[in-house]
């Protein structure tokens, strides 16, 4: 398994709220089975000096990144053109649940 941290940023137009707000049930549900299988680790909102999201921030364990790739390939935030930019890095988990790792 390969770890991955992912960041995905939010269109700047003048609908990304909208439209975030209106796939954020469906992507949250995308996500359950995943976030069970523990190929998301820890995942949330990235949020402009005002507390609004502008994006999101994930870390992830997939087998490789063609698996991280076929989850954006369905998820409802790029489906329904929420993520507009996502940058995915290969990294190491240093720290997970309160210990730190070999």
């Amino acid at each position: 398994m390969a770890q991955f941290l992912v960041l995905a940023y939010d269109g700047t137009d003048s609908d990304a709220k909208t439209r975030r707000a209106g796939a954020r049930v469906a992507h949250l549900d995308y996500i359950k089975p995943m976030v069970a299988k523990g190929e998301i680790i820890v995942g949330g909102a990235i949020l402009d000096d005002k507390g609004a999201p502008i994006g999101s921030a994930v870390v992830t364990e997939f087998p490789d990144r063609a698996a991280v790739d076929a989850w954006f390939a369905k998820d409802p935030y790029v489906t329904q053109g929420v993520w507009k930019k996502i940058e995915v890095q290969p990294m190491k988990i240093a720290v997970r649940d309160g210990k730190i790792a070999p």
